[in-house]
């Protein structure tokens, strides 16, 4: 375990850490690479991080991280994220419109193929956003 994670170098339930491990199994890992160093994190929990030489060692401890993570919240009965390839979306953001606005957007979201406004505004605001550098 990287050194940074030594804090987490703890025992959990078997039976916890078996399960964050499932759950994070199915995460969607995303790797940069900046200062000559690798970086990852997941999808599903962006603020966690692992780092490494190489893609392998980045990958590793990323998953670490977050299993670690996950491990945490379920230890203490919470829920963690679900993963994203299974298509469940659990968070709702309200975004007031003018009228003139959505129009706009809608018209915009039926041009382009787009199932809803939600999911046009989802590409749209998320797509430019994980192609940005950490």
């Amino acid at each position: 375990m990287s050194k940074k994670l030594e804090k987490w170098n703890r025992p959990f339930k078997k039976s916890i850490l078996n399960k964050a491990k499932m759950i994070t199994d199915k995460y969607e890992i995303i790797m940069t690479f900046a200062n000559n160093e690798y970086y990852g994190r997941a999808l599903e929990m962006p603020t966690v991080f692992g780092d490494g030489k190489t893609p392998n060692e980045c990958f590793k401890n990323t998953k670490e991280a977050l299993t670690a993570v996950v491990a945490h919240l379920l230890e203490i009965g919470e829920v963690a994220p679900s993963p994203a390839s299974g298509g469940k979306r659990d968070k709702q953001v309200n975004v007031r419109l003018t009228s003139e606005e959505k129009t706009i957007l809608t018209a915009a979201a039926n041009s382009r193929g787009f199932k809803g406004l939600g999911d046009f505004i989802r590409a749209k605001a998320l797509t430019p956003l994980q192609a940005l550098p950490e």
